[in-house]
């Protein structure tokens, strides 16, 4: 095993954590030193599975064909160090062994590539696809994403266009038989919101092509998204990173979609004015949101450090890549679960349901969702049942506390005989 099994080990650790140890357990009698016995079944029916680094040297690192048991071990004497009771489909493991046997089990703990690989030739096979049938196909994928351009589609529903057709294409369907394609939609494990997608796209394929065809009928339930609490979110917004939780607060305070706030620039930001304008995709209005104190300070850092003219320099799919992260390590370290449930659109969500709940005013929250359609807003109107005493309230003695407390979201109540004004705001 060279330094690619140990390549393949260090990236099974970032996506499963070790469970469960057996340190300084001798293995059976009569186990090889090169090649022991599995610790849990004693089958001799073993795989290499790369090297794992260790203070005190390297250790080989071993599955077993029969359970799916994953151990280490070291010198002339058998001794499991660490193991993983991996939950892995043995039937599986055997289908892809011609493939997988230099890189060990870590291929199907990763995503199954192997196997992927191995069903995407058997059902190219099954169609009668060939290494020029697969060429004429990429060249009219490639065809097809040139007319969605110059058609005027968006980028990202021209990727996800493609990609959906590609994937229908080594899956065994001829784009050239729209039967052929139902029957690829249908056998696929998809949601059907992802059946109807990919059958949008290739009715799109077809009127490049100047054809039609009657596509397949597929309905979906459409879930109510879940509200977080204002605590949990602003629990995300304090440990993560400083480009990541800038990121969060703009969301935050804008209602902006993820594409929207990736793409903003620096000339975008009046800093003096303390407002953000945000140039709107998906055919939506665009909007200027003033932003708080905070959110400007946390511009101004990042201000200092930039060499780009964009904020966030980064694809909006590295950044949503980076947030999963550190949202995982939260939901741990908080010991709430709920965090997994808030994603980029999550925080869209929470700002219109805001907004109607404190205004009742549905016009106002289409405008700053910057909705077309009333259609689209009248489902924050059903989120959450408010009631009328779930406010916190706070008091201000000042006209600097009272800016405070309008800043981060409080309205204005009264003000007592004491002179003391009071700030509520709903939980």
């Amino acid at each position: 095993m060279g330094m690619a099994s140990s390549h393949s080990y260090r990236s099974l650790g970032k996506a499963g954590q070790i469970i469960g140890s057996r340190v300084g357990v001798p293995g059976p009698a009569g186990t090889s030193p090169h090649k022991p016995r599995c610790p849990e079944c004693g089958s001799a029916k073993v795989w290499k599975d790369g090297i794992r680094e260790t203070a005190r040297g390297p250790v080989q690192r071993w599955i077993c064909r029969n359970c799916g048991y994953r151990f280490s071990s070291k010198g002339p004497q058998t001794v499991y160090t660490k193991s993983l009771k991996s939950k892995l489909d043995i039937h599986n493991l055997c289908r892809v062994s011609g493939e997988s046997q230099g890189r060990g089990a870590s291929a199907l703990l990763t995503g199954g590539r192997c196997l992927a690989k191995v069903e995407t030739r058997k059902q190219e096979r099954a169609a009668g696809a060939t290494k020029t049938d697969r060429a004429t196909i990429k060249g009219k994928i490639i065809e097809f994403a040139w007319w969605m351009k110059k058609e005027g589609y968006a980028e990202t529903t021209i990727i996800t266009r493609s990609k959906l057709l590609t994937i229908l294409a080594k899956r065994g369907a001829d784009l050239n038989d729209p039967e052929s394609v139902k029957k690829v939609i249908a056998e696929q494990n998809w949601c059907a919101k992802r059946k109807i997608n990919a059958a949008d796209a290739y009715s799109a394929f077809l009127r490049m092509m100047g054809k039609q065809w009657n596509p397949p009928r597929y309905t979906y339930a459409r879930k109510l998204p879940f509200i977080p609490t204002e605590e949990e979110i602003d629990a995300l917004i304090a440990g993560t990173g400083p480009k990541t939780s800038t990121f969060l607060q703009l969301l935050k305070e804008t209602g902006a979609r993820a594409g929207e706030a990736n793409a903003l620039q620096w000339t975008d930001i009046d800093f003096e004015k303390g407002t953000v304008r945000i140039t709107a995709e998906k055919g939506s209005n665009p909007r200027i949101f003033k932003i708080s104190n905070k959110l400007l300070s946390m511009l101004r850092a990042l201000q200092a450090k930039s060499k780009s003219t964009k904020i966030f320099s980064k694809h909006l799919r590295t950044q949503r890549r980076l947030f999963q992260k550190q949202r995982r390590t939260l939901a741990i370290k908080l010991q709430n679960p709920r965090l997994l449930q808030i994603h980029f659109h999550t925080f869209r969500h929470w700002k219109a349901t805001m907004e109607y709940a404190k205004t009742k005013d549905i016009l106002h929250v289409m405008k700053i969702l910057g909705h077309k359609n009333i259609k689209n807003t009248l489902i924050y109107t059903q989120l959450i049942p408010f009631k009328d005493d779930e406010y916190t309230s706070k008091v201000a003695t000042n006209a600097k506390e009272a800016c405070q407390l309008i800043e981060a979201g409080f309205e204005y109540v009264c003000t007592t005989p004491e002179n003391l004004m009071i700030f509520r705001k709903r939980k």
